[in-house]
């Protein structure tokens, strides 16, 4: 995965200075904190996680549908 390094903010400028990781939040959708000069943390808006458990569930759950269906003669002779 590749960040835009202008995304970046250390773990101890963010502690110091959060008004300007929730800045780049809301004007690029996301912050990345370093801890140790690693990526470590994403900071991203609420109805941006929303979306994301959304999308989530949805593959999910057509995964789950996919498993049913390719098995279903199984599921039902286990049912008996």
């Amino acid at each position: 995965m590749t960040l835009d390094t202008n995304l970046l903010v250390p773990m101890a400028e963010a502690s110091q200075n959060f008004s300007k990781v929730t800045r780049l939040v809301d004007e690029n959708g996301m912050a990345v904190i370093l801890k140790n000069d690693k990526p470590r943390y994403m900071v991203l808006s609420f109805s941006d996680y929303d979306e994301i458990q959304t999308a989530r569930q949805k593959f999910i759950g057509a995964a789950v549908d996919n498993v049913i269906a390719e098995n279903i003669e199984a599921l039902r002779e286990l049912a008996r």
